[in-house]
Parts: C-alpha cells; structure tokens; sequence
C-alpha cells in the first residue's frame, strides 16, 4: 500500500467497515503483525505510526487543536524486521474529542484497537501521573463492551488472567518525557517505572469487580464466543486453501495415464504434505481436529477421483492402442485366413506379435493388464472354433493345445490377480502414509503452541508474583490472599500445559478418526500406528 486507507468509518458516531480496506486485507497471503496506536487526540500518534512504517508522510499529521484522523486508519507495508510478514498499522481516532457528541463511541474506538491489534501502544505525553493513568480509563470500560468466557468455568470466577491471554501486547510511549529515571534514589528502568506507576492505588482495585459483574451479568459481547467463531471461519477457509492447493498441484504434476499407480500415489503423497502445511499454517483453535479430518477426508475424497480418472485415462489409451495394432489379426480372421490347414498356428503367431507390440507401448496406464486380458478372452472363442477346424492336427493334439490354452489363460488370471494384490497394498502404504503426516504435522504444531502458551503463562506467573512481592511489602494483605489464589491456579494451568504432550496417546486416539472411515485402512493398521507413535512421545 502506497498509502493508509480508512478501515472502520466513524460517520456520525456510527461506525462501518470499509469493503475496500476489507479486500485489501483479504488479499494478504503473509502472516501479518497487528499494531495498533490509541490515546488522547493531538498527542501525535500518526507521527509515531508513520515512523513505523519507515516513512516520513502516510497517516495525516495536523497542527491545529482539531483531531485529523476520524474511526480506524489501516496502513500495510512489508514487516521492517520479519522476511514474509506483513506488518498493519492501526491509527484510531483520537480519545477524548471535545466535539463528539457521545463519549462511548471512544469507547468503543478502544475497543476495536485492543481485539484487532497484536501489539497495542498507548500514546501520551509527559509523565505516567494520576492523570494519565485515569486517561487509561478506557480499559475499565471494555469489560463493559465485551468479556473473556462465554460462562465461568465450574463456579470459579474469572479474574484477569482469563482476559490477558486474549489482550494483544502493550506499550506505553510516553513522549516528551524529561524526569530523570530514579526511584528512591537509585536508577531504575523504563519497565520498572511503568511497573511502579501501575500498582495497585485505592480506587484502580474496583477493576476485578468490574470484571465479575460484567461477566455474570450475560449481556455484553464475549471474546470466547468471538474467537469460536472465528476460529471456525478460518478454520473452513483453511481447509478450503489447503484442498485447493492440493488439487492444483495435483493438476499440474500428474499427466495421465501414469505408468505405474505408485507413480500417482507418489505425486499425491507430496501434494498431500504440502497441503497439510498449509492448512497448519492458516489454522487455530481446530479443537479436536475436526476440520483437520475434514481435510483429510476431502484430500482422500479427491485422491480416488484421480485414480479413476487415471484409469479411465488407461482404459481408452489402452483400448485405442489394442485395436490399432490388431486390426490385421481382425482382418484375417474376418477373411478366413486361419480357416486352413496348420491355421491355429498362424492364429497363435500373428496373436503373439499383438501381444509383444503391446507390450512396448509406453505409459500404457495402471489398466493395461486388465485391458488386454479382456482382450484374449473375447478371442477365446475364435481361438476355439480355429482350433477345431484346423485339419492338419489330430484329435490328440487338438485336446492338448485347448488344455494348454486354458493354463495360459488361468495363468494370466492369476497375474492379474497378483498385480491387484500388489496395487492395494500400495494403496495402503499410501494412505498410512498420509495418516503418519496428519499426526507428524500436528505434533509439531502442538508443541509450538504449547510452547508458545507456557511463555504467556509464565509470564503472567512472573507479573502476579511480582505483583505479590509489592501487596506484602505493602502490608495488603487481602490483595494479597487473591493473588495468592490466582498464582496457584496459574500454577496448575502452567503443569496442565506442560502434561499435555508429555505422551499423546489421547490426541493420537482423536486424530486416527480421521482415517477411520478409509475402508481400505485396517483397524489393525490404526492400531499399530498409534501405538507405535505414542511411544516415541
């Protein structure tokens, strides 16, 4: 984007999303990195933003005391530190307008920048005071508008850690700031002030009964509910991407009919593990792995239309090929060329040279055995009436060359059958393959997921303890006693974290349904590959 463009309108105090920012946004492939900016008007958060983006113009600056920019401002450029990433700037409308008419529309305003942002700055100027801090308002008043569960679990009750694992990251930039950084007498960090300015003061602590309230009251918005649904959008979408990648592939690289089935089965077997990755990298949230067996079903579902198609493709090559190189047996046998004496003779030679030029046709397809043995028993009856009218054998000989015919044709029936044989077990290795790069995939997810959701808690454990330290140095001692709860619950959510993928025998029992409805994979195969999968974990 060579410049930012509005993404949520703000007409009147009714706000609307732009189509166009939408299908911008729709057109984004890259992961991207959500910053938001919000804080007072005038404070110069377009400057900052523009700065991000590596640039001097962009979001409109002003120099009168009347706010320049109105609603949701988006602006997307390559990601400065991040190869493939896309990074959205966010510049919001400013709080508190003295020409709005209604101040929840900056309410909402913050609100928007907290559930669309990965990272949140919050822009003021001078010093974190009380005044400041009650600038911060806003963030009181989004338990209003919106909360964590759709229900509490059990009859515990939410406290804020339920809300911090759905809050984007947050920066506080204060500019102009000219106080020297010291806290009784010694120096402290940029962290440490904030830290100290943010704990926990008379009047600020009315927070988690804010929370309760609005959580049990039922009628505002719900972020768990949000991210389901969500999550089941993306989810779908990412099926769709993965499945149209894998028939695109599949499309491009096979060319039918192929020689061999392991040759096709070989192509879907990378088309497969490509569009697994990308169904890993465009989900969240598949709880279950429902939409992971979806994939798995329509990827199988689209798998046996290739192979159909490939031997039909081998049918009609095969066919076609037959009927060219017999069209002087037919010929002569229509004639009555073999209707002579010594006439089986030549029917078998001028058959044999059918048989031997067939074989050399390349790329016949997966069907060529199968097509030509229907061949030979169409002329089986020809053979038979050639056979008996030949003059120059005796019965003797005649009664052993039909016996001999009868073995070459139980023979061929018996190589078929072997081939069959051969090609379902290919089938099979194809598809506990498939079943081995479901789990393989999504173990790896899960572990980058578990790892990532273990460095939120403990981060969350490292802030509640700190948070802790400060209540009893204090003497805050019924602060302290809840803290004490939620650092105990945070403990046993950090070992549930932890337990989960220590042995994925239960996950692995979950995704082998995904497989289940292949007729063509034994329960025993199922089995054996959980097992064998589980105790490598």
């Amino acid at each position: 984007m060579e410049a930012p463009i509005c993404l949520v309108e703000n007409c009147e105090e009714q706000l609307t999303v732009n189509p166009k920012a939408l299908e911008i946004l729709h057109k984004i492939s890259q992961p991207v990195v959500a910053v938001a900016i919000v804080g007072l008007y005038r404070t110069g958060k377009s400057y900052l933003l523009n700065r991000l983006a590596g640039r001097n113009h962009g979001f409109p600056l002003g120099s009168t005391v009347q706010s320049q920019t109105k609603g949701i401002w988006m602006w997307c450029v390559p990601h400065p530190s991040k190869p493939n990433h896309t990074l959205v700037l966010l510049d919001t409308e400013g709080l508190g307008d003295v020409e709005k008419g209604d101040p929840k529309n900056d309410s909402w305003i913050f609100a928007l920048a907290v559930l669309l942002s990965s990272t949140l700055v919050y822009n003021s100027t001078g010093t974190i005071n009380h005044q400041a801090l009650e600038q911060l308002h806003y963030v009181t008043e989004l338990t209003q508008l919106i909360r964590a569960r759709s229900s509490p679990i059990s009859d515990e009750v939410e406290d804020s850690t339920d809300f911090v694992s759905f809050f984007p990251d947050f920066v506080w930039t204060v500019r102009d700031f000219t106080l020297e950084l010291k806290l009784n007498g010694r120096p402290i960090t940029e962290d440490e002030y904030l830290e100290n300015a943010l704990k926990l003061i008379p009047g600020l602590g009315c927070l988690v009964e804010m929370y309760v309230n609005a959580i049990n009251s039922g009628a505002v918005p719900c972020l768990e509910n949000a991210v389901t649904t969500l999550a089941e959008r993306e989810n779908t979408a990412a099926v769709e991407k993965a499945a149209a990648h894998y028939m695109a592939q599949m499309v491009e690289r096979v060319m039918f009919p192929t020689d061999t089935l392991q040759e096709l089965l070989d192509v879907h077997t990378a088309c497969e593990k490509e569009a697994i990755k990308v169904f890993m990298e465009h989900s969240f949230k598949d709880e279950n792995q429902n939409f992971q067996k979806n994939l798995a079903e329509a990827i199988e579902k689209m798998k046996e239309d290739f192979l159909l198609q490939n031997e039909d493709a081998s049918v009609k090559y095969s066919q076609a090929e037959l009927k060219r190189l017999s069209k002087s047996l037919m010929e002569n046998i229509s004639g009555g060329t073999f209707s002579v004496p010594g006439g089986h003779n030549l029917y078998l030679e001028a058959r044999k040279k059918v048989e031997q030029e067939f074989a050399l046709v390349p790329r016949k397809g997966v069907k060529a055995k199968e097509v030509l043995q229907s061949f030979m028993q169409s002329l089986a009856a020809t053979e038979k009436s050639i056979l008996q009218a030949d003059q120059a054998l005796t019965d003797g000989q005649k009664a052993l060359a039909a016996e001999e015919a009868k073995r070459q044709a139980a023979e061929k029936e018996r190589e078929l059958l072997r081939h069959k044989e051969k090609e379902q077990q290919q089938k099979m290795e194809a598809q506990e393959r498939s079943f081995r790069e479901n789990i393989a995939q999504l173990q790896e997810k899960m572990e980058r997921e578990k790892q990532e959701i273990l460095r939120e808690q403990e981060k969350m454990l490292k802030h509640k303890l700190e948070e802790q330290k400060r209540m009893l140095a204090e003497e805050s001692k019924k602060n302290a006693d809840v803290l004490k709860e939620q650092i105990q619950r945070l403990n046993q959510e950090i070992e549930k974290t932890k337990n989960q993928s220590s042995g994925l025998s239960g996950f692995l029992n979950t995704l082998g349904n995904i497989f289940s409805l292949i007729p063509t994979l034994p329960t025993m195969l199922l089995g054996m590959g959980l097992k064998n999968l589980g105790s490598k974990n």
